[in-house]
């Protein structure tokens, strides 16, 4: 369930609105070709695993909810190389065939819904697909770093947060004015930006960690 979720994928063009909201970093999702890190950049949700904390019961506590969590119970599936089709999650409560939007007409045809929410899919799709090759930059150049968040609670118990990846400010500082500004015309430096703005949501979620935990913050 979505309650259950600490992290979710976002992609490169959702960056000026999650990092408002979430800490925005990149995790390891498996390996290239040449055997370099794909990588791949979440919104993080709770500071354990099954932890959702921008949810408080049924509702979200957040203005702006990652693209692919909207577009749900709705995705995309690669049945060839240059084919996709829209797959649906039938367990999802909401899908009946009682009342509701219709997805198909009585010709079988899809419906303008139907059409609408493909072209968001497709839509998506080619974000997701600039969002992998911006990772592989960083990858390239060697601009990201293992990330540990520690922090103390006020009953004194410690809590360490690891496993993801951000930039490195020291090798970021050290690129050439070239790459700069090639970085800067292709939108990278933005995510940058965007990514290291995000991390004082960290304090947020340690707050809303220790609520829920039923104890007061330290003053």
């Amino acid at each position: 369930t979505v309650g259950a979720l600490h992290a979710f994928f976002v992609a490169g063009t959702e960056f000026t609105d999650a990092c408002k909201e979430y800490p925005v970093v990149w995790v390891k999702a498996g390996e290239r070709a040449d055997g370099k890190p794909q990588v791949a950049p979440i919104a993080v949700f709770g500071l354990v695993a099954g932890q959702n904390l921008c949810i408080d019961g049924d509702a979200w506590r957040v203005r702006y909810v990652p693209a692919a969590l909207r577009l749900y119970p709705f995705g995309l599936a690669r049945v060839q190389q240059d084919q996709m089709v829209v797959c649906i999650d039938e367990s999802w409560p909401g899908f009946q065939d009682t009342e509701g939007e219709a997805l198909f007409n009585a010709q079988g045809e899809p419906t303008d819904f139907t059409k609408g929410v493909q072209q968001q899919l497709e839509t998506f799709e080619l974000e997701v697909e600039r969002t992998r090759l911006a990772g592989e930059v960083l990858v390239d150049k060697g601009l990201l770093r293992d990330m540990r968040f520690d922090a103390t609670l006020p009953d004194g118990n410690k809590l360490t947060v690891d496993g993801f990846l951000t930039v490195d400010d020291e090798k970021l500082a050290a690129l050439s004015d070239a790459a700069v500004v090639a970085m800067q015309r292709n939108g990278l430096l933005g995510l940058i930006h965007a990514h290291q703005i995000s991390l004082g949501n960290m304090a947020r979620l340690v707050e809303w960690h220790v609520a829920r935990l039923g104890t007061a913050p330290a003053a």
